[in-house]
Order: C-alpha cells, then sequence, then structure tokens
C-alpha cells in the first residue's frame, strides 16, 4: 500500500511538469502552462503568419500554415526559450474584386494590408501583456512581408525603453528558393507530410502558370525538403543570436 502510495505521488511529481514542457505551441497549453513557461525562462514569443491561398494543383491551400507551423516549432525548440503563438493563417494574397492574384483561385483568402497589420500588431500586443520580453514577428508567405517588418520596427520603438524588444526576422522568408508551389515549395511540404495529406503526387504533372505555380514542381523530394527547410531554420536562428546575443 505504501509503495503504491509512494508511487502515484512520484508520477505526480515527474508528469505534471513534463506535460506542461511537452509543447512550446501555446495552443496546446492551458494558460497557467504558459505563465509557468515564462516564468521559469522561455521569455520569448514567436509569431509566425501563414496564408490560406492556392499552391497549384498539386498542394493543399494550407500549405504555408503547416511549414509555418513547422519551422516555427523547430526553432522555438533550437531556442530553448520560446513559445508559438498560433499561426495566423491568412495574409495578403490578392484583391478579391477584382481576382488578383492568389484571388483568381477558388479557396483562396486575402486580408487587406492594413488589416492584416493590425491583426499582428494586435497578436504581438497580446505576447507583451502575457509577459515575453522578446517577440519575434516572421511570416511564410511573400505579400505582407513589409507589414511586418514595419509592425515590428513601430513596436520596438515603443518597447524599447521598458526592456522590451520587437524583432521582424525576415531571413527565414528571403531563404525560400523557387518560385510560388514548384519544385522546392512542394520538396518543403512533402518534408513534413509523411503520410501524403497535403501533397497530391499524381497531379504534379499537371502544374504550371495556368493553374496556380509559378515553375515546375517535378522532381520535388521530402529529402530536399527537409535540406531546404533546415538552411531557412538556421537562417532565422543567425538573424535571431546576432540581434538577441544571449540566445
Amino acid at each position: 500500500m505504501v509503495l503504491r502510495i509512494l508511487a502515484a505521488l512520484l508520477a505526480l511529481i515527474v508528469i505534471s511538469p513534463a506535460r506542461a514542457e511537452s509543447s512550446v505551441y501555446i495552443e496546446e497549453m492551458t494558460w497557467p502552462e504558459v505563465a509557468a513557461s515564462i516564468k521559469a525562462g522561455r521569455n520569448t514569443a514567436i509569431i509566425y503568419t501563414g496564408s490560406t491561398e492556392q499552391n497549384g494543383p498539386q498542394m493543399v491551400t494550407g500549405k504555408h500554415n503547416f511549414i509555418a507551423h513547422s519551422l516555427a516549432g523547430t526553432i522555438a525548440r533550437e531556442l530553448g526559450n520560446a513559445l508559438v503563438y498560433p499561426v495566423l493563417p491568412f495574409a495578403p494574397t490578392g484583391d478579391p474584386a477584382r481576382l488578383s492574384g492568389h484571388m483568381r483561385f477558388p479557396g483562396s483568402v486575402s486580408l487587406r494590408e492594413d488589416v492584416y497589420g493590425a491583426v499582428v500588431l494586435d497578436e504581438a500586443l497580446s505576447a507583451i501583456a502575457a509577459g515575453f520580453r522578446y517577440v519575434l514577428i516572421m511570416g511564410d508567405h511573400g505579400g505582407g512581408q513589409e507589414q511586418l517588418a514595419s509592425v515590428a520596427k513601430k513596436l520596438d520603438s515603443g518597447a524599447k525603453p521598458y526592456g522590451i524588444r520587437v524583432y521582424y526576422i525576415g531571413s527565414v522568408y528571403s531563404r525560400m528558393a523557387g518560385g510560388h508551389a514548384g519544385r522546392e515549395d512542394t520538396s518543403m511540404l512533402m518534408a513534413i507530410d509523411p503520410e501524403g495529406k497535403w501533397v497530391r503526387k499524381d497531379r504534379i504533372g499537371e502544374a504550371g502558370s495556368g493553374n496556380g505555380a509559378d515553375s515546375s514542381p517535378q522532381g520535388a523530394s521530402a529529402e530536399e525538403g527537409r535540406r531546404l527547410i533546415r538552411d531557412r531554420v538556421n537562417a532565422a536562428l543567425q538573424q535571431i543570436h546576432a540581434v538577441i546575443p544571449a540566445h
């Protein structure tokens, strides 16, 4: 009986903290777990935006969101002191009235640039209110990068006197290679899609400029995708370490 009680107490001591620390994604944590993580030294918030848009006939519209979620988690784990806010699944992708850009294709969603910037700003302010000392803003979609940089600069200017810093980590996007929905894009999604849910391999040969792909996805592979993702993670970490040497 005594041994069973001791075993139960030990399980509570060991398992509970492990559960709280098992994820770097805020959406998978309770608020006390977030608070405890910040108090324990996880003082950096990652705000990573994605996009819901057409990605040719061979990739799902959530491509950017899935890649953003994966990259943000990897960056947070390798930093060791960061948590990831839920990926914003929308970005400026075209004009819905004129059907420009990605909005020519059903399933795409577009935010106005001012709305996009305002949402990211409010999300960053929420991170500051939660107690994070550093806020890192980055995006996976080309449209809206200027807004991300502008929001970070504006917030950093106001927060710096209070010991809080906000940075735009643009290198994670600028290291992307290839055209939209092309080989490199498709390879990255393959790398994080082991079950094959998000890439329609039987339609890769159909992709072209007339149906959403800027370049051919022929030859895409998970192996290439893992290398490309690693390059992007390394670029982000290098920039982060440059602006926050203590990381």
